[in-house]
């Protein structure tokens, strides 16, 4: 598999995936677990965001710290199950602005279409992190960053909850510059196009739908 992938294994991150796979967990649980885990996410997809030294004073004395040199940065969320990753990642970066890509998958092709796109003007000066939280065919993953690119951003990371094997292979033929951080690499894909074990349709379960 060529590509850079980063599986965040950190027990908490496991364990709170592992609630969420279960079918037993409600709308509401599934809901506070996805935002916790996108929180946790964040602290790893951002472990390389630059600082500078800052001159303060703290209540004893003057000190030099270090602080964020003012990276800007770009959450584009694929909808609509990205909106659950996109609000635990906001609690990290506030100040982040927010792009969003509108595909569906069609039922018997399994290909992304696009039906939304609205990302920041000026995108050469901001890093772009993408969120979905499914990287199962690849289709809309390999769309939503085909379309990005057209707009140039400064760099481009994909986060998704779960991955698969054929996902991963898929998303990294295409865009084998752009890292993936993930939670678990699942076993497959199904004959309908799910991971196995995955953990259902996330959209279905975040809103409640299904």
């Amino acid at each position: 598999m060529n590509g850079q992938v980063n599986v965040v294994d950190h027990p908490l991150v496991q364990h709170k995936l592992s609630l969420m796979r279960m079918k037993s967990t409600s709308t509401s649980s599934f809901r506070a677990l996805l935002a916790e885990v996108s929180l946790l996410l964040g602290y790893e997809v951002l472990r390389d965001l630059p600082v500078q030294p800052v001159t303060i004073d703290t209540p004893i004395a003057r000190t030099t710290v270090p602080m964020l040199d003012g990276k800007k940065i770009v959450l584009v969320s694929i909808m609509r199950a990205g909106a659950g990753i996109l609000d635990g990642m906001l609690q990290l970066v506030p100040s982040a602005r927010v792009g969003h890509v509108g595909l569906y998958r069609d039922p018997h092709t399994l290909a992304a279409v696009e039906y939304y796109f609205k990302v920041p003007k000026q995108m050469g000066d901001r890093d772009a992190i993408v969120v979905d939280p499914m990287l199962a065919t690849g289709n809309s993953a390999v769309a939503a960053v085909t379309r990005l690119k057209e707009t140039a951003p400064r760099s481009i990371k994909f986060v998704c909850l779960v991955s698969c094997p054929e996902g991963l292979a898929a998303f990294h033929r295409h865009h084998p510059d752009v890292p993936v951080h993930t939670a678990a690499i699942d076993s497959h894909l199904d004959a309908h196009g799910y991971i196995v074990p995955g953990l259902g349709d996330a959209g279905d379960r975040l809103f409640g739908t299904k």
